[in-house]
């Protein structure tokens, strides 16, 4: 991939100081910036490393001046973080989206469709009357099982597995060993002690914009579907069980776990580390800090929770401040306790 320095000004919307003909050819940190590479400066902490970068470009924010010379040329933004993600992001479509093509061996199950544009890479597996769209790139090893829809731009990492009837929007994307679609964990106890599965009969629709990290689970629901809503960012390690829905533009990091039937609201933030029991409801806004228990229903958007069981970020500071202090305050405790036992036994209190 090469383009010019003028091409890029133009698609961040930027102004250019500098030799705007260069050619960019990677992007790279600033302190480890080479010739044809681009980097960006979003954090003065690495200010003094745009002194000596190597790199032809930086991409910088309108509120930057220069203490001292700067070799590289300088491509003035807004917001130098977001437009170089942007620069990142259309970096990764131009990787991906060059892989085009259907490798041997693999397989395509009767009456699947296959879009424009596709790639199907040796030993992935797609099942029959399954619809892959426009663009849409599968990686090795990957499974898809029958009558599954997955919509334009997506891209499915090596060895995620898709069960049947699994519906994914456009644009979405599953990282390495995700499985979308697996039994949510359903069993009956019977009289004698024994557990019965009950069949998990539902699906998982993904809309669009949906991201999944590696090694991530979303169950299938006992009946009807599990829905992850549009622009969901789900980090790596997560489990989410049958039946629930995580609303639109929510994001869940790494080792949480999700039980079965909760819904989970728009713009959520959820740490890592999280347990959400199951039959609950977490209302839009709401910022969960990490290792964080929730065990109830939650009423008010828009506000942030911590703890075991958790509750109101505040009132948890200030516990957490207190525990902090519990150790002192046991031994004044015990101190004023002795001290009270001594002024008795001297007869220092009297009956009135």
């Amino acid at each position: 991939m090469q383009f010019t320095i003028k091409q890029i000004a133009h698609l961040l919307n930027g102004e250019v100081k500098g030799d705007e003909s260069l050619t960019i050819s990677n992007l790279a940190k600033i302190e480890e910036g080479k010739t044809g590479d681009i980097s960006f400066l979003a954090n003065q902490k690495y200010e003094q490393f745009i002194y000596t970068t190597n790199a032809s470009a930086v991409i910088v924010g309108r509120e930057f001046e220069p203490k001292k010379s700067v070799s590289a040329t300088l491509i003035v933004v807004e917001n130098p973080y977001s437009s170089f993600t942007l620069l990142l992001e259309e970096y990764q479509k131009f990787l991906n989206f060059s892989k085009i093509g259907i490798e041997q061996p693999s397989y395509t199950g009767e009456g699947a469709e296959l879009g424009e544009g596709i790639y199907l890479a040796a030993f992935a597996y797609v099942g029959k009357n399954s619809k892959i769209g426009k663009n849409v790139k599968i990686y090795p090893q990957v499974y898809i099982g029958d009558n599954v829809t997955v919509g334009n731009n997506t891209i499915i990492y090596a060895g995620a597995k898709v069960y049947s009837n699994t519906v994914i929007g456009n644009n979405c994307v599953l990282h390495a060993g995700v499985v979308i679609g697996s039994d949510g964990f359903g069993f009956a106890p019977q009289p004698d002690g024994s557990y019965r599965a009950i069949p998990q009969l539902g699906n998982v629709i993904l809309e669009d914009n949906v991201s999944i990290g590696a090694n991530t689970t979303i169950d299938c629901a006992t009946m009807g579907s599990t829905i992850i809503r549009q622009g969901v960012k789900i980090d790596n390690l997560v489990q989410i069980a049958h039946n629930v829905e995580v609303g639109k533009n929510t994001v869940i990091a790494a080792q949480t776990g999700v039980a079965g039937s909760s819904i989970i609201g728009e713009n959520c933030v959820i740490a890592g580390q999280v347990g959400i029991v199951g039959h609950i409801s977490i209302p839009n806004g709401t910022k969960i800090g990490a290792k964080s228990g929730i065990n109830r229903t939650f009423k008010k958007e828009n506000t942030s929770v911590s703890g075991v069981p958790a509750f109101e970020i505040n009132d948890y500071l200030r516990s957490t401040a207190i525990f902090r202090k519990l150790p002192v305050l046991e031994k004044q405790v015990r101190e004023l306790e002795k001290r009270l036992e001594e002024l008795t036994s001297e007869g220092a209190f009297t009956e009135v």
